[in-house]
């Protein structure tokens, strides 16, 4: 389409080695001290009470290592921490993204509203562990175990959204048609992902459309995008190839994606009709 891909607003991101400790373990970490030390107890101590382990709860403490939401409701419990723990739950989980993708996350989670084209792959809210897992490791270059392990739970925790009330956020999900053909991690991992596809198209607040293969030329042929729109009213185009997301705020261009978006709602496979086909393709499986 010609756009410009220039930085706005400071929102283009790169993929990058994230190595830097998350600012948002570091804050966890020192708060845990706090409580634990008010408590009067040692880590040992702490880590006996909670059940996890002495190096688990030091590497927490450090930010070292992301605390899981099974450790911070142990720890709230324990250190009578009052939901200072839990409140920062999700900026942890968040931080175990990739660097690129914090920025658009971050938007996402303010949202009342998301839509999106997927040219290639099953978007990461609607795909099931399994999806996700064998795509992390396809990586490359390779990503250290731990931090596939981060990346997955951070997806994961994304999937949230679906569910949420208050605000209830509004999806829509144009696939193309060879997305749910990719077979990623093989066939059995490709059967769960297609009933999982099946489960969404069920929720009250979910669309899935596909785009038929034999619409051999179409608006979205240029690439993937996602438009959002917060609770505040504003909006955004988020655009992602190979690691690098680019998110515009400018009206006009939000607008121009806006009907492209409209058309391609309308050259695809009705709800009914996409739900029809995905049934059809798992049962083939």
């Amino acid at each position: 389409m010609g756009r410009t891909t220039q930085r706005e607003c400071g929102t283009t991101g790169r993929r990058g080695p994230d190595k830097e400790r998350p600012a948002a373990w570091s804050a966890y970490g020192k708060l845990v001290r706090l409580f634990r030390e008010r408590a009067g107890l040692t880590q040992q101590a702490l880590a006996e009470a909670i059940d996890y382990s002495l190096e688990q709860v030091a590497s927490v403490e450090q930010g070292r290592r992301p605390a899981k939401a099974a450790f911070t409701e142990a720890a709230e419990r324990v250190l009578e921490a009052g939901g200072a723990l839990r409140v920062l739950q999700e900026d942890v989980d968040r931080a175990k993204l990739p660097l690129f993708f914090q920025d658009f996350a971050s938007l996402e989670a303010e949202a009342v509203s998301r839509f999106s084209y997927d040219p290639m792959l099953v978007p990461g809210l609607l795909q099931t562990e399994a999806y996700a897992r064998a795509l992390l490791e396809a990586h490359f270059p390779p990503l250290e175990e731990e931090a596939i392990e981060q990346h997955l739970t951070a997806r994961l925790a994304r999937q949230s959204l679906l569910t949420r009330k208050s605000p209830c956020v509004v999806f829509s999900f144009i696939l193309e048609e060879g997305t749910l053909y990719r077979t990623v991690g093989g066939r059995a991992v490709l059967e769960e992902q297609l009933a999982r596809l099946r489960d969404c198209s069920r929720m009250r607040n979910v669309e899935i459309q596909v785009m038929p293969t034999q619409r051999a030329a179409h608006s979205g042929v240029n690439g993937q995008f996602v438009l959002l729109e917060t609770v505040e009213r504003r909006q955004f185009v988020s655009i992602e190839a190979q690691g690098v997301v680019n998110i515009r705020s400018d009206r006009n261009e939000v607008s121009e994606f806006c009907l492209q978006y409209g058309m391609l709602r309308s050259q695809a496979l009705n709800t009914e009709e996409s739900a029809r086909f995905i049934e059809h393709l798992a049962g083939e499986l």
